[in-house]
């Protein structure tokens, strides 16, 4: 699974809406400040989560997380959210947001049912370090947002169930409507199974249809072009030590044309670019847990110049210096040890 988010624009435009000033939140954050100016806007899930932890430090309202999950303007939905309100039943709308998350995020959308009850949490199969409380408020909201507008406020989750300490119970019970287990083993929201079954009274079959076909249709294209990211990658890694990778020499190592390369990835919505940086990104970590790995050796091998340009590249990335880093994860795992 590809480490690569596309984030919704509206994201920018709802900060701004909460009076925080993004040239601040992206320094704060360590990304870009042409991040949010971006056509379409793509970050890892490390970048996604010191986003989030950003915006936490930068302002006192508690409630900021669940404002922004319940988005009632439906101008401003994605198409994912349009489909799941135009769905069926709450069912039918989880797996529809399951299936469709595919296109946009490494995230999983998890339902787990007994006969009695049906939990819903959010998975980052790339996360190196916990969610931030933020991001979980968000999508938790978002989804209880999703069932309420639905069934015209008829659903009510059985309990709210967080990882993290004690803190904010009568906001998060008032905003969820249901009691909170505090220093649970995850952060889910749990329904009666029952309730998943409610029919929506969005249910639109007409717009489903238009909106669910043109996702299916990316999906389907999404997935016959898979595996040309993951061909690309491993090129790379046998190729990088020493030089500039080069979309012709790829190609040549792949056995096909530029232009058959370049139209399967345009196909599956990644870039040559991309793809390089993501495959420097994931072997300076490995190298940079090796402390005998100088880093020097490791621009080398991730086909820098010089090292300095592998340190700017790794600060755009982490938000911090490679020596930094490596500090950092190597006390983490001293800490997981002596655990």
């Amino acid at each position: 699974m590809s480490d690569r988010f596309h984030l919704p624009s509206a994201w920018a435009q709802r900060l701004t809406e909460f009076k925080i000033p993004l040239p601040a939140l992206l320094r704060r954050a360590g990304l870009p400040e042409i991040f949010f100016q971006q056509e379409k806007i793509y970050a890892t899930t490390a970048q996604v989560f010191a986003l989030w932890r950003a915006v936490r430090e930068m302002t006192p309202d508690p409630a900021i997380g669940l404002k922004m999950g319940e988005e009632p303007r439906f101008g401003l939905y994605h198409p994912t959210t349009v489909a799941a309100v135009c769905s069926q039943s709450f069912r039918d709308a989880l797996h529809r947001i399951a299936r469709f998350k595919q296109l946009t995020c490494p995230q999983e959308i998890r339902v787990l049912t007994t006969r009695d009850e049906a939990s819903v949490e959010f998975i980052y199969p790339q996360a190196q370090e916990p969610q931030p409380d933020i991001l979980g408020d968000l999508v938790l909201s978002w989804i209880l947002g999703i069932g309420r507008r639905g069934t015209d406020g008829r659903i009510t989750p059985l309990r709210l169930e967080l990882t993290r300490p004690v803190r904010s119970r009568e906001l998060l019970e008032s905003h969820f409507g249901c009691r909170v287990r505090f220093k649970a083993s995850r952060d889910a929201l749990v329904f009666r199974n029952s309730d998943l079954d409610l029919p929506f009274i969005t249910h639109n079959v007409e717009l489903l249809t238009a909106i669910g076909a043109h996702l299916e249709s990316e999906l389907q294209e999404r997935n016959a072009s898979a595996d040309v990211g993951g061909q690309v990658k491993h090129t790379l890694k046998r190729s990088l030590a020493g030089k500039r990778p080069t979309l012709q020499q790829v190609a040549r190592d792949l056995c096909m044309s530029v232009r058959t390369l370049q139209r399967r990835l345009t196909d599956a919505d990644i870039t040559f670019r991309q793809l390089v940086e993501d495959t420097r990104r994931e072997m300076a970590h490995h190298y940079l847990k090796h402390s005998t790995v100088e880093l020097n050796e490791a621009a080398f091998l991730l086909g820098y110049e010089d090292a300095n340009s592998f340190i700017r590249a790794f600060h755009v990335w982490e938000g911090t210096s490679p020596g930094e880093w490596r500090t950092r994860h190597s006390k983490a795992a001293v800490e997981v040890v002596g655990h």
